[in-house]
Protein backbone atom coordinates (compact mmCIF):
# COMPACT_ATOMS: atom_id res chain seq x y z
CA UNK A 1 0.00 0.00 0.00
CA UNK A 2 1.08 3.39 -0.34
CA UNK A 3 0.15 7.10 0.47
CA UNK A 4 0.02 9.78 -1.50
CA UNK A 5 -1.38 13.73 -1.21
CA UNK A 6 -2.27 15.00 -4.50
CA UNK A 7 -1.16 18.50 -4.71
CA UNK A 8 -4.05 19.70 -6.88
CA UNK A 9 -6.79 18.76 -4.79
CA UNK A 10 -5.19 19.87 -1.42
CA UNK A 11 -5.73 23.21 0.22
CA UNK A 12 -3.86 23.28 2.75
CA UNK A 13 -6.13 22.77 5.70
CA UNK A 14 -3.04 20.83 8.01
CA UNK A 15 -5.59 17.83 9.06
CA UNK A 16 -3.30 15.44 7.97
CA UNK A 17 -0.34 16.59 9.70
CA UNK A 18 -2.19 17.02 13.22
CA UNK A 19 -3.60 13.55 12.39
CA UNK A 20 -1.26 11.50 11.62
CA UNK A 21 2.56 13.87 12.41
CA UNK A 22 4.83 10.78 11.67
CA UNK A 23 4.07 10.53 8.41
CA UNK A 24 2.08 14.10 7.14
CA UNK A 25 3.87 17.07 6.73
CA UNK A 26 3.40 20.39 4.78
CA UNK A 27 5.22 21.55 2.11
CA UNK A 28 4.50 24.94 0.98
CA UNK A 29 1.60 25.15 2.83
CA UNK A 30 0.39 21.85 1.32
CA UNK A 31 0.02 18.34 2.73
CA UNK A 32 2.68 16.03 1.87
CA UNK A 33 4.02 12.98 2.65
CA UNK A 34 7.12 12.71 4.56
CA UNK A 35 10.15 10.76 2.02
CA UNK A 36 10.13 7.38 3.06
CA UNK A 37 6.98 7.26 4.76
CA UNK A 38 4.82 6.34 1.61
CA UNK A 39 4.32 2.72 2.50
CA UNK A 40 3.61 3.82 6.34
CA UNK A 41 -0.33 2.71 5.86
CA UNK A 42 -0.53 1.38 9.52
CA UNK A 43 1.12 4.03 11.43
CA UNK A 44 -1.20 5.26 13.90
CA UNK A 45 -4.04 7.83 12.56
CA UNK A 46 -3.22 7.72 8.56
CA UNK A 47 -6.09 6.27 7.67
CA UNK A 48 -8.38 8.47 9.74
CA UNK A 49 -6.47 11.42 8.29
CA UNK A 50 -7.26 9.98 4.85
CA UNK A 51 -10.59 9.38 5.29
CA UNK A 52 -10.97 12.66 7.50
CA UNK A 53 -9.26 15.27 4.55
CA UNK A 54 -11.56 17.46 3.88
CA UNK A 55 -10.38 17.93 0.09
CA UNK A 56 -10.58 14.69 -0.12
CA UNK A 57 -6.53 14.52 -1.28
CA UNK A 58 -4.78 11.94 0.29
CA UNK A 59 -4.84 8.38 -1.00
CA UNK A 60 -4.06 4.95 0.09
CA UNK A 61 -3.73 2.54 -2.91
CA UNK A 62 -2.36 -0.82 -3.22
CA UNK A 63 1.13 -1.16 -5.11
CA UNK A 64 1.45 -2.97 -8.48
CA UNK A 65 3.77 -5.40 -6.61
CA UNK A 66 1.21 -6.21 -3.97
CA UNK A 67 -1.31 -7.21 -6.73
CA UNK A 68 -5.45 -7.58 -6.73
CA UNK A 69 -6.57 -9.20 -3.71
CA UNK A 70 -9.70 -10.91 -3.38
Amino acid sequence: MRISVDPEQCYGSGDCVHRAPSVFTQVGGLGAVIPGREHDVDAPRVREAAEGCPSAAITIARTEAEGVRG
